[in-house]
C-alpha cells in the first residue's frame, strides 16, 4: 500500500480532461472513466492500480472480529457485526464481507492495462500486485463464505448471473495465484515513483499462501510456504532500551523480579511487543503486508475504539476475562489457576483494604501489561502518573472491567489525534505460528516447531517452551494454539481459530464483569461456521441458492 490515499473520484477526475475547444457534447461523461482519455500512459495504469490497493482488506476492523470470539466484547451492534455474532443471532439481512468491488477493480485492470503505452517490466509487476489483491479478497470471503462465485473477468449485466463456485475450486485459485506472483513480485522496495515501500512484494504473496494453506488444513504447503518466508531476511522487532516515560511505570509492583537481568527481560519484552504497533517504528523488519495510512489525513480509529472514556475512547472492543486468564507465568510459563468468578467479585468490593484482588494480575507474560488494562495498571506513556480505573456503567467505558492497550499509540493520543500508524495485515510473527502449527499436524514435535515459538516467547521476554512437559503432538498442539491466541489477540485471526479448530461451542461462553454480573448472554450455533450469503444479493441473483447451512 502506498503512501497515497487513492480515491476513485480522483481517478476518474484524471480520465476527464478535455480540450476547451471541443463541442460540450463531445466532452466525455462526467461521473464515469472515459475509454477513449484513459489508459492512454503510465501515470493512468498507476492511478487505476491504486485504487485497487485502497480496497484491501484489513484495518480497525480486525479488532472487531475478536468481538465474535472469546478474547473480546463488542458493546455496540451499530459499529460492526461482532456483537450479533457473539450472540448467536446472525440472519441473512447481515453482510459479512459479501463483497467484489475490488475483484470487479482488478478484473478490469488487468483486461485494460495492456493498453497502457509503458514499460513491459513495470507492467507484469503492476499485474502481479493486482492478482494479489484479488486472491486476497477471495481468501477472505472463502473462510467467510465456503462457496463463492470465482469471477476472473468483467461481467455484464447478463453474464453477472452466476453461481457459486465449489470452495475447492475457488481455494485452488487462490493459491495458483499467489504461487504465480511470487515468481513475479520483488522482495522488497527502494521507495520513489512507481516503488512506493508497502506495495505487495513476494513475501507478501508467500506469506498469505502459508496463511490460506494453514486455515484449510494443507498442512505440506503451510510448511513449504512459511519455510520459504522464513529464509527471506524477516526478523521479529525488538527494542533494546526504554525511555523516560517508560522506565517510569513501576513493575516491581506486579512482578517478583529474581534480579536486574530479569527486570530488564520483563521490561524489553513489554516494550518490544507494544511498540511493534506504533507509528515510530512502521516498516520494521517484523512487517510483511501492511495498509499504509498518511498521517493526520488518512485516520485510523483505533485510539478511540479501544481506550475508554477517561481517555477520550468508546470502549468499543475490550477483553473478556477468559482472554486475561489465557496470560501465563512470567516466572514458569505455565498456565494460570483462574480465580473463580465469586471469589473475584468478593475481592474487587474488598481491593480498597485487601489487595488480594490484584494477586491476580501478579507475575503475568509481559504481553498482558503490553495488551490489557486492568485496575490500577501504570501506563506513563499515556499520561503522567496514569493508572486504569475502571468506571462501571461509565459513558463509553468497558463492560468486562478491562481495556484494551494493545494497538494505542500513546504519541498520537498525546497530540489529540487519533491513530496514524500503518495497519500491519501481515507479521513474521504469524509465519513463525504458521510453521509450528502446520509442522506439528505434520509430523510432530521436532526442534524446529518449538525454535519457531521460543522465538516469539523470548522476544516476549517469557521461558521457552518446556520440551519434557510438551513432548507429544496433542500437548504441544494446545501450546501453539495458546501462543497463537496470546501472540495475534486482536489481529483478525481468533475467529478463524476457534472454528477452524473446532472448539467455539466451547468458548463462546457467556460473559461476566469483575463483580461477577452477566455482560452477555452468548450463544453458539453451528451454522456460524459458516456466514449467509446476504439475502439482498440472492434476490438480485437465485443462482446463489442454495444459501450456507442454517440460512434456507
Amino acid at each position: 500500500m502506498t503512501r497515497y490515499t487513492f480515491h476513485i473520484a480522483a481517478l476518474a477526475a484524471s480520465c476527464l480532461l478535455f480540450s476547451c475547444n471541443k463541442d460540450f457534447l463531445e466532452r466525455p461523461p462526467q461521473n464515469q472513466l472515459s475509454e477513449g482519455t484513459f489508459w492512454t500512459s503510465e501515470k493512468d495504469a498507476t492511478a487505476a492500480l491504486n485504487a485497487i490497493y485502497q480496497q484491501i482488506d484489513g484495518s480497525d476492523g480486525n479488532a472487531y472480529e475478536d468481538g465474535s470470539t472469546d478474547n473480546a466484547h463488542a458493546q455496540y451492534p451499530w459499529e460492526s457485526n461482532a456483537t450479533t455474532i457473539s450472540l448467536g443471532d446472525v440472519t441473512t439481512s447481515m453482510n459479512e464481507g459479501w463483497n467484489f468491488e475490488a475483484i470487479r477493480r482488478v478484473n478490469y485492470f488487468l483486461e485494460n492495462v495492456d493498453k497502457a503505452p509503458m514499460d513491459n517490466t513495470l507492467k507484469e509487476r503492476y499485474k502481479a500486485e493486482a492478482r494479489f489483491m484479488r486472491a486476497f479478497r477471495y481468501a477472505n470471503m472463502l473462510g467467510n463464505f465456503g462457496d463463492v462465485p470465482l469471477i476472473t473477468k468483467t461481467l455484464t449485466v447478463e453474464e453477472s448471473y452466476v453461481a457459486r463456485t465449489p470452495k475447492a475450486e475457488v481455494l485452488q485459485f487462490i493459491t495458483d495465484e499467489l504461487a504465480a506472483v511470487a515468481a513475479v513480485l520483488p522482495p522488497s522496495y527502494a521507495g520513489g515513483k512507481n516503488n512506493e515501500k508497502g506495495r505487495v512484494t513476494k513475501g507478501a504473496a508467500l506469506a498469505l499462501k502459508a496463511r490460506v494453506h494453514l486455515y484449510n488444513g494443507q498442512w505440506p504447503l503451510a510448511v513449504e510456504a512459511a519455510e520459504q518466508v522464513m529464509g527471506m531476511g524477516y526478523e521479529l522487532f525488538r527494542v533494546t532500551s526504554e525511555d523516560a516515560k517508560d522506565a517510569a511505570d513501576d513493575y516491581a509492583r506486579w512482578v517478583d523480579f529474581a534480579n536486574a537481568d530479569e527486570a530488564a527481560r520483563f521490561r524489553l519484552g513489554l516494550r518490544s511487543y507494544e511498540k511493534l504497533f506504533w507509528q515510530q517504528y512502521e516498516e520494521n523488519k517484523e512487517v510483511i503486508l501492511d495498509r499504509q495510512h498518511i498521517p493526520e489525513k488518512d485516520t485510523k480509529f483505533i485510539n478511540t475504539l479501544l481506550l475508554s472514556d477517561d481517555l477520550g475512547g468508546w470502549s468499543s472492543i475490550a477483553p473478556t476475562q477468559s482472554l486475561v486468564d489465557a496470560y501465563q507465568s512470567f516466572k514458569t510459563g505455565a498456565a494460570i489457576a483462574p480465580v473463580p468468578a465469586a471469589e473475584r467479585a468478593t475481592r474487587y468490593k474488598a481491593r480498597a483494604t485487601d489487595p488480594a484482588f490484584y494477586a491476580e494480575y501478579r507475575n503475568r507474560d509481559p504481553r498482558f501489561y503490553a495488551s490489557i488494562l486492568f485496575d490500577e495498571a501504570p501506563w506513563n506513556s499515556i499520561e503522567d502518573g496514569y493508572a486504569f480505573t475502571w468506571v462501571k456503567g461509565g459513558n463509553n467505558c468497558s463492560k468486562t472491567g478491562y481495556n484494551f492497550r494493545k494497538y494505542v499509540d500513546p504519541v498520537a493520543w498525546g497530540a489529540r489525534i487519533d491513530n496514524h500508524a500503518n495497519h500491519i495485515i501481515i507479521r513474521y510473527a504469524e509465519i513463525l505460528l504458521i510453521y509450528a502449527e502446520a509442522k506439528n499436524e505434520l509430523s510432530g514435535p521436532d526442534a524446529t516447531v518449538y525454535n519457531a515459538i521460543d522465538q516469539l516467547r523470548t522476544r516476549a521476554g517469557m521461558p521457552v517452551l518446556n520440551r519434557a512437559a510438551l513432548g507429544t503432538q496433542a500437548l504441544l498442539r494446545e501450546a501453539i494454539r495458546q501462543e497463537r491466541r496470546i501472540e495475534l489477540v486482536l489481529e483478525g485471526h481468533r475467529f478463524r481459530d476457534i472454528r477452524r479448530w473446532k472448539i467455539a461451542p466451547h468458548v463462546m461462553t457467556n460473559l461476566y464483569d469483575l463483580e461477577n454480573g452477566l455482560v452477555q448472554t452468548r450463544k453458539w450455533d453451528d451454522r456460524l461456521y459458516l456466514m449467509p450469503v446476504p439475502q439482498s444479493d440472492i434476490d438480485k441473483n437465485p443462482k446463489l441458492n442454495p444459501n450456507n447451512p442454517g440460512y434456507q
